[in-house]
């Protein structure tokens, strides 16, 4: 028998506040530790409930995205108090989008607008997947925020997912006023794909000599999807974003016979730098991506 949502997350919460040592026994697992770094008591823990289910790249599509949202409701904190959230639709060139729209009560009227992509390897997630995040980065900033729900692989393999944070990008330059923000100002945001959207609608924005972002911050960003860095290997089985599952994400959001070199899909492999937004630019400490994100800053640099 399945235990309510609300119970399961009452129940971790209640064990995460065992001592460090118990959650190591109950983990199954010595102290991670990988190179200079020790994987967090609690992140060790979560990640030893989900090694006993079906594995990842085993799933369809479907089952992921089920899966993942189920673990997303056991995870998520409460939602930051302080904001009104509103779900919307935004009308694109040939098609329309679910998004959401954070705005902080006090907001600042100098701050733009930020369009947030969020994560999944361009095939699962949604607006619940950053959900918490984005209320309490709008509280914390005074400033709006429209999270994307842009279309997912397999269905609509690449370039669909990119295209719709393009557009995305876009109508927010145009809407910025209406959300209270300085008129034609946006900043883009995303994680990990979400943050490969974001490096990539700033190259193309740069291409087509459009307005650049005011900012472009890039949490974990997958630059290059056919990278073999160090961290590929080193970070091979960490938690919850393995190798195996990067290459899932990969084969899954490309069509058959693309080139994951094309700067549209591996924005770190761009020959053109200059001039784009100022970055920030965040990488983990346990995470395949760690290398593509440094060589990324270092290209920016």
């Amino acid at each position: 028998m399945r235990l309510p949502v609300s119970l399961t997350r009452f129940i971790l919460k209640l064990v995460l506040k065992l001592p460090d040592s118990w959650l190591i026994k109950l983990s199954g697992k010595p102290r991670i530790r990988v190179g200079d770094r020790m994987l967090d008591v609690h992140t060790q823990f979560i990640a030893s409930l989900l090694a006993k289910g079906k594995p990842i790249t085993e799933m369809t599509p479907e089952e992921l995205r089920a899966a993942s949202d189920e673990g997303m409701a056991v995870l998520q904190g409460d939602i930051q108090t302080g904001v009104t959230i509103e779900d919307r639709t935004m009308q694109l060139t040939r098609r329309s989008i679910p998004i959401r729209v954070y705005k902080p009560f006090g907001q600042d009227p100098n701050m733009p607008l930020i369009m947030y992509y969020h994560s999944g390897g361009g095939v699962i997630g949604g607006l619940e997947t950053e959900h918490e995040f984005c209320a309490l980065l709008s509280y914390l900033t005074k400033a709006p925020i429209v999270s994307v729900d842009y279309r997912l692989a397999p269905e609509h393999k690449w370039p669909a997912g990119l295209d719709d944070a393009i557009e995305a990008y876009e109508w927010g330059l145009h809407e910025a006023d209406s959300l209270g923000a300085p008129p034609g100002q946006c900043a883009i945001a995303g994680n990990s794909m979400g943050a490969n959207f974001s490096a990539i609608i700033a190259q193309e924005m740069l291409l087509d000599h459009k307005p650049q972002p005011v900012l472009q911050v890039l949490i974990c960003p997958a630059t290059d999807l056919e990278s073999d860095t160090p961290s590929m290997h080193l970070h091979a089985q960490s938690f919850p974003l393995t190798t195996d599952l990067m290459h899932w994400f990969r084969d899954h959001y490309l069509p058959n016979e693309i080139d994951a070199e094309n700067p549209r899909i591996s924005p770190l492999l761009s020959t053109q730098m200059e001039g784009l937004a100022p970055a920030i630019v965040i990488t983990a400490g346990f995470d395949p991506l760690v290398d593509q994100g440094k060589a990324y800053s270092d290209r920016l640099h």
